[in-house]
């Protein structure tokens, strides 16, 4: 096992990792931005160094710097959380070139996943069912493209095949609309991401968002650890994930699920990953895999058993995973919410400095967060201070869990979005389950008239 491990991110994951470490005896190096200087991880950290200032592209996006910190610290691994730089397959190369373990999947692995035409036609080759649409990229020829469309079906989705977060995409109604929106997605994807490269799927109409979380080791071990559903969602933004999925039957998360497992042994994945799914009338349709743990990875741990985080250590280390897909017992209901300093219904953002912070707390409740009463939320970074996961018995207990904790928040200084979390816990559709990725975006267009 590793000795000491950086942590090459901020924020709760920063501290989530931190915590994982310290249960496993491992010492933790936090690297941090000068706006991230006062932060309750680095102050609990063994060791930290800063790495520049507040501009993510001068600290955490900064791979000689974080390279560097390792280096003067003896660290063994690097570990790079979610977001900035942990699924980029440059980085998890350099790591592994300068000696380090890099915690997560094989810079192989990345590349074929973090681009959505490989990961597809990865996924057709595993037996893992797609959205139909384009067989790869889609070429330049007007002609070919429109008979891509007329094959696949209107609507159809333009993607970028270097996206993600949601941004990318966009939705044709028309043949007439159809090469415009090509080229334009085209020039996007390159400005966005560097990668001009765009593909086309079906644009289906109201499906939920289904996860399979999985993880694999080195000696050609991987299991799934049931399902999320993330379909609360704004502008492809995750609000409040649960998990197990309400009311999709067990046989067809077991066929899925089994199905991701495969995937993985025949890739050669190692480590924590998501396959994301989009769900309509009873199928499931792959749209990308996250190579990477997942900011809603505490539902699963919670119905699961497992640490995830942990588990993403050890298999790292080298380790075979300490269970099989038979010892995999799900048990209960799980569901968080995201707290982010905003508004709570125009989502502009509210940094500033936080007066008062008091969470919830009691039987089946957990807070993920490296706020603190006085601490000050930079303007800098992605807005969110927090999570609140709850779990219970059942799905109804769990809500119940998640209404009471929501009461009991307190928080002075800034804006938050828990009022917005309070609303939807007692909406109708929301907790008779099921919901689709447009609901959330409806219902706060109906809120306004």
């Amino acid at each position: 096992m590793f000795k000491k491990i950086l942590i090459a991110n901020r924020g709760e994951i920063a501290l989530r990792v931190q915590r994982a470490c310290r249960e496993m005896g491992i010492k933790a190096v936090m690297v941090y931005s000068e706006a991230d200087r006062d932060a309750k991880y680095v102050k609990l950290a063994d060791e930290a160094v800063c790495i520049g200032p507040a501009p993510s592209g001068q600290s955490y996006l900064n791979m000689p710097a974080i390279i560097s910190a390792a280096e003067v610290t003896d660290a063994e691994a690097i570990h790079p959380g979610y977001g900035f730089l942990s699924e980029n397959a440059d980085f998890a190369e350099r790591v592994e070139r300068s000696g380090f373990t890099f915690i997560g999947p094989s810079p192989e692995s990345i590349r074929i996943m973090g681009d959505k035409v490989s990961a597809k036609q990865a996924m057709i080759r595993a037996g893992v069912p797609c959205v139909p649409g384009s067989e790869g990229a889609l070429p330049d020829d007007p002609a070919v493209i429109k008979k891509t469309a007329k094959a696949v079906g209107y609507p159809v989705i333009i993607k970028a095949a270097g996206g993600g977060g949601g941004r990318g995409m966009r939705v044709v109604h028309t043949e007439a609309a159809l090469v415009h929106a090509v080229q334009t997605t085209k020039a996007e994807a390159a400005a966005a991401f560097g990668n001009p490269e765009v593909y086309m799927e079906k644009f289906l109409q109201n499906p939920r968002h289904i996860e399979i979380q999985v993880l694999a080791d080195t000696h050609r071990n991987a299991v799934y650890l049931g399902e999320r559903d993330c379909s609360m969602q704004r502008r492809h933004q995750k609000v409040i994930e649960e998990a197990p999925a309400p009311g999709i039957p067990r046989r067809l998360i077991e066929k899925i699920g089994d199905r991701c497992a495969a995937a993985c042994k025949k890739i050669g994945y190692r480590g924590a990953g998501t396959f994301e799914f989009l769900y309509e009338n009873g199928e499931f349709y792959f749209i990308e895999m996250n190579t990477r743990v997942q900011v809603e990875h505490p539902v699963t741990e919670w119905i699961s058993g497992v640490d995830i985080v942990r588990t993403q250590i050890a298999v790292a280390a080298g380790e075979k995973l300490p269970f099989t897909q038979r010892q995999i017992q799900l048990r209960g209901h799980a569901i968080e919410c995201r707290v982010n300093a905003e508004d709570a219904y125009k989502f502009t953002p509210s940094p500033g400095r936080i007066t008062t912070w008091h969470m919830p707390g009691g039987p089946g409740v957990r807070v993920d967060s490296h706020a603190y009463a006085n601490y000050f939320v930079p303007p800098n970074y992605d807005s969110m201070i927090g999570k609140i996961i709850v779990h219970g018995d059942t799905r109804e207990q769990a809500l119940a869990r998640m209404r009471t904790a929501l009461s009991e928040c307190a928080v002075e200084g800034i804006k938050t979005n828990i009022p917005l979390h309070r609303e939807l816990m007692v909406d109708a559709n929301f907790v008779a389950g099921g919901t689709n990725i447009h609901y959330l975006e409806e219902w706060l267009s109906q809120r306004e008239r």
